[in-house]
């Protein structure tokens, strides 16, 4: 497991964890790695320090598993979601406005908008939250 400070088009800086430099490069190519901020896709490698270690060291073995922790937490939240949302798909702006403002029944809804979508939304005061979708068999 490699972990890259990763940042988006808006400049928030995340941390994400990939198996290898590779996996990364396919993942953001595929639009797959996404800002937890804004949900922005357009995201590059950002600079960090390098971590240079001396021995074996007891807190990499822990990073690592607390990594395939976090990575099966967000599994998990990710089935979930599927399992007890409707997925709405691009047309998640446009669903959530009809439920803030009473225009359709209330339900949980999934889907995709773009970073100005999301942001004209929160202006709106329309509650919403912004998840790691975390692949299913990646990660």
């Amino acid at each position: 497991m490699i972990s890259f400070n990763i940042r988006c088009s808006s400049d928030h800086v995340f941390e994400a964890w990939f198996p290898d430099g590779k996996a990364f490069d396919r993942q953001s190519e595929q639009g797959k790695v996404a800002c937890p901020v804004c949900g922005d896709c357009k995201v590059e490698k950002a600079p960090m320090a390098p971590n240079i270690a001396r021995g074996k060291s007891r807190g990499a073995g822990r990073q690592q598993e607390f990594a395939k922790e976090m990575a099966s937490a967000l599994r998990k939240l990710r089935r979930e979601v599927e399992a007890n949302c409707d997925y709405v798909g691009n047309r998640f702006a446009e669903e959530a406005r009809k439920i803030h403002y009473d225009e359709t029944e209330p339900r949980n809804i999934y889907g995709e908008t773009t970073p100005e979508e999301a942001a004209a939304l929160k202006e709106e005061g329309v509650e919403f939250a912004s998840i790691p979708w975390v692949q299913q068999t990646e990660n």
